[in-house]
């Protein structure tokens, strides 16, 4: 299994309005989240925190990159386009997930100790976020072998291995 790592070349494919739409968007999320605080108290603020901001600009933009590049090299790239969007979608669902471990880990623990609770919350987030992306990966691998095994041990019906009749 490959480490997780970063990668800042990837910066160079985006254009410039990408990134002000990104910004943007995470700036309004923050400004409704500071206002559903304000309005209906931290708890319900709190909620909308998790919520990834930027999630519907990037899975667009994601698509578009993919479908672009696989243009240029004269394919059509709707498919791939697609996959990688629900890539996307799949680490933020991973994401969220690690989010309400530690929404949930801190509201326990943050009686007792703040600094505490935000350690305690942030190893929370870390366990299950890189647990779930073990997981997934592990998952994906099993139903690759699955599909393959399918394929090799398909046979054909009929006398002259077409379809009976």
């Amino acid at each position: 299994m490959s480490p997780v790592s970063l990668s800042p070349s990837s910066l160079k494919e985006g254009r410039p309005y990408e990134y002000v739409v990104r910004f943007a968007l995470g700036g309004a999320a923050t400004v409704f989240t500071g206002f559903m605080s304000s309005r209906y108290g931290a708890s319900v603020g709190g909620l909308f925190l998790a919520f990834p901001a930027i999630f519907c600009a990037s899975a667009t933009l994601i698509e578009k990159h993919e479908i672009r590049h696989k243009r240029e090299v004269g394919l059509d790239g709707r498919r791939r386009g697609a996959q990688a969007a629900a890539l996307e979608c799949a680490g933020t669902v991973l994401g969220a997930v690690g989010m309400l471990a530690f929404a949930l880990t801190f509201s326990l623990t943050v009686k007792h100790s703040v600094p505490t609770a935000f350690i305690a919350a942030s190893l929370a987030w870390a366990v299950v976020s890189i647990t779930g992306w073990c997981i997934r990966r592990k998952m994906r691998t099993v139903r690759r072998f699955r599909g393959s095994q399918k394929l090799l041990s398909w046979k054909p019906s009929g006398p002259e291995g077409g379809a009976s009749r």
